[in-house]
């Protein structure tokens, strides 16, 4: 009874491994079309950004030369998500979030460069001494000479023009 009770489990689990259900196919399939169609919709400098076959790229070429003809572009997308399915779809995806994202990114890079101004205005030189821990390009001297301005100008409510200077100077080099 034991014995028959093992071999059903490994029968079941033999079939749930080795078989995946029409379902789940057609959604796979579905998910690279959808992706397939990202790929079509980039440009060319984008598009250069994507790891991925000459032959991904000639079916996305040909795409981008059909784009006004609805059915031909529909097999085309068809085609390329059959061309995707060879293809490493995870670095595909990964890099179209990220030319995706990029405007949000640069937007969270540019807060958390004013927290870290903000920071050093407030902190003074124990923050300067682990920014230059941190970032050993940036100098000293010029970092504490905005850091000043911009307290001296802070207390003396005038426009924030050192703060602004301490910003562009961090910027290319923090970001």
């Amino acid at each position: 009874m034991v014995i028959k009770k093992n071999l059903m489990n490994n029968k079941q689990e033999a079939f749930t491994e080795e078989e995946i259900s029409k379902s789940e196919i057609k959604r796979q399939a579905e998910a690279l079309k959808l992706i397939g169609r990202q790929l079509v919709e980039l440009n060319t400098k984008q598009l250069a950004q994507i790891p991925g076959s000459e032959s991904l790229f000639h079916a996305i070429s040909v795409a981008h030369k059909i784009k006004n003809k609805n059915e031909a572009l529909r097999r085309q997308i068809q085609y390329i998500g059959k061309v995707l399915r060879t293809e490493e779809v995870e670095a595909i995806t990964a890099m179209l979030d990220k030319l995706n994202n990029k405007h949000q990114q640069l937007t969270h890079a540019t807060q958390r460069l004013e927290s870290l101004r903000d920071e050093l205005i407030e902190q003074g030189d124990t923050k300067i001494n682990t920014l230059l821990e941190a970032f050993p390009a940036l100098e000293r001297q010029k970092l504490r000479q905005l850091v000043r301005q911009a307290n001296k100008e802070k207390k003396q409510e005038k426009p924030a023009k050192a703060a602004k200077e301490l910003f562009a100077y961090l910027k290319p080099v923090c970001l």
